[in-house]
C-alpha cells in the first residue's frame, strides 16, 4: 500500500471515525482502525461491535493495500504532523511508514482480515433529512437521554415517523425532550430507539449543512449515510416510554419570559446548589411565582442566594422546587429570545417552550420541597 493525500483530510476522518474505536475488548484488532484503499480514496473504518463508522478520504493511491494500526498512536501521530502531504506506505516488513516533510514513523499493523466485516443491513424504512435538522434535533434532546444501565431503552432517543413527520424523543425518568420535523416526502410510519452513543457521533461528524443525511432502519441495526460517511449502529431492545400521555394539555400558572434572562438566574444560583450536586433532590432550587414576578432561591450548607425578576404571568402563584441542572439543560437548548414555562401543581411536571418553535417542548418533574 502506497498513498498520498492531505494532513487536514485524513485527520478529518480519523477523528471521525476515532470514537468507533472499542476501549475495552478482548479483540486487539478492534482497537485499531482498518485503512483501505479504494480508486482515489483511502477508507478508514472503525468498529466497536455496536457502532461502526465508515469515512472516505480523498487521496492519490500509488498501490493498493489495506492494514490495521493501532488508532490512539495512528491519531496523535497524524495530528502532530505538519500540514503538507502524508505519505503512507506498508514496508517488507508490514510496518506502516507514516512520513511527512522531514519526519518519519514506523507503526506495527495487524492483520486487516481479522476486523470484522460491519453488518450488512437489510433496510425496512428509510427516511432523508437536511444535516442541520437532524444536527439541530439530536442537540435539542440528546441531553436528556439516562445515563442508568438498569434501564437501557432510556439510554437512546426515539426516532418515530408519523404522518411524515419526524419526532426525537428522549426520556431518563426525571425529564423529556421533544424536538419534531416535517420531513420533505412521504414515507410510512415507523419507530426505533438509537443509542445516545451514536447520536452523540453523528451530531459530532454531520456539518451545519443542507446536504441531507439517509436514515435507513433494518430490524435491530440503523444506517446513517452522509456523502463521504456512513455509521452503523445497533437499535436497543424494549418498550420506550409512551410519552404523549404524560405530557400536561393544561397549565395552571405560566409565565413568558426572557431566555437568556432566566438562564442567567439560574446559573447564578447554581454556584450555590452545584456545592449539593449529590444531594440536589435533598436542596433543590425554589422557585416562586407572584404576580408580575419571579423568585428563585436556594439554600445549604454553603450559603444561600436569590434572584428576582420581573416576567409576565398568568394563573395562580406557586412555589415549587426543581434540579437546577434539568432546567438549565433546556435553556441552553432553546435558540428563542422568549420562552413559555407552564406549572399545574407543585407535584405536576412543568413544560419549557420557546415561544417562535412550537416543534420543541421540554418537560421536567419538580423536587418534594422540605417544609
Amino acid at each position: 500500500m502506497k498513498v498520498i493525500c492531505e494532513k487536514e483530510k485524513i485527520l478529518k476522518g480519523i477523528n471521525s471515525v476515532i470514537n468507533g474505536v472499542a476501549s475495552k475488548t478482548t479483540m486487539p484488532v478492534l482497537e485499531g482502525i482498518l485503512i483501505q484503499t479504494n480508486d482515489n480514496e483511502l477508507k478508514l473504518t472503525s468498529y466497536d461491535l455496536e457502532i461502526g463508522i465508515e469515512y472516505i478520504v480523498e487521496a492519490t493511491i500509488k498501490e493498493h493495500g489495506s492494514t490495521v494500526v493501532n488508532a490512539t498512536m495512528f491519531s496523535e501521530i497524524i495530528r502532530r504532523l505538519p500540514s503538507s502531504d502524508i505519505k503512507l506506505n506498508i514496508n517488507e516488513n508490514n510496518l506502516l511508514e507514516i512520513e511527512c516533510e522531514g519526519s518519519l514513523y514506523k507503526l506495527a499493523t495487524m492483520n486487516p482480515d481479522e476486523f470484522p466485516e460491519l453488518p450488512k443491513i437489510n433496510i425496512d424504512n428509510s427516511i432523508e433529512i437536511d444535516q442541520t435538522i437532524l444536527k439541530n434535533m439530536i442537540r435539542k434532546t440528546i441531553f436528556a437521554v439516562s445515563t442508568e444501565e438498569n434501564r437501557p431503552i432510556f439510554t437512546g432517543c426515539l426516532f418515530e415517523v408519523e404522518q411524515n413527520k419526524l419526532n426525537v424523543v428522549a426520556v431518563d425518568g426525571y425529564r423529556l425532550a421533544i424536538k419534531s420535523s416535517n420531513l420533505n416526502s412521504n414515507v410510512n410510519d415507523f419507530s426505533c430507539v438509537i443509542p445516545g452513543k451514536t447520536l452523540n457521533e453523528v451530531n459530532k461528524i454531520v456539518a451545519d449543512s443542507f446536504d441531507s443525511i439517509k436514515i435507513g432502519i433494518a430490524k435491530n441495526q440503523a444506517l446513517f449515510e452522509m456523502e463521504n460517511c456512513k455509521i452503523v449502529t445497533r437499535l436497543l431492545d424494549g418498550e420506550f416510554l409512551k410519552y404523549a400521555n404524560t405530557i400536561p394539555q393544561n397549565w395552571e400558572t405560566r409565565i413568558r419570559v426572557d431566555k437568556n434572562n432566566i438562564q442567567n438566574c439560574f446559573e447564578r444560583i447554581s454556584l450555590i446548589s452545584a456545592s449539593s450536586i449529590e444531594k440536589e433532590k435533598k436542596y433543590p432550587v425554589k422557585i416562586n411565582i407572584e404576580v408580575g414576578k419571579v423568585t428563585i432561591s436556594c439554600a445549604n450548607q454553603t450559603g444561600d442566594a436569590k434572584e428576582e425578576i420581573y416576567v409576565e404571568t398568568e394563573g395562580k402563584e406557586l412555589e415549587i422546587g426543581f434540579n437546577p441542572k434539568f432546567f438549565l439543560d433546556a435553556l441552553k437548548a432553546i435558540d428563542d429570545e422568549e420562552v413559555y414555562i407552564e406549572f399545574g401543581t407543585n407535584r405536576s411536571p412543568c413544560i419549557i417552550k420557546p415561544i417562535e418553535d412550537g416543534d420543541y417542548i421540554y418537560m421536567i418533574l419538580p423536587i418534594k420541597m422540605k417544609d
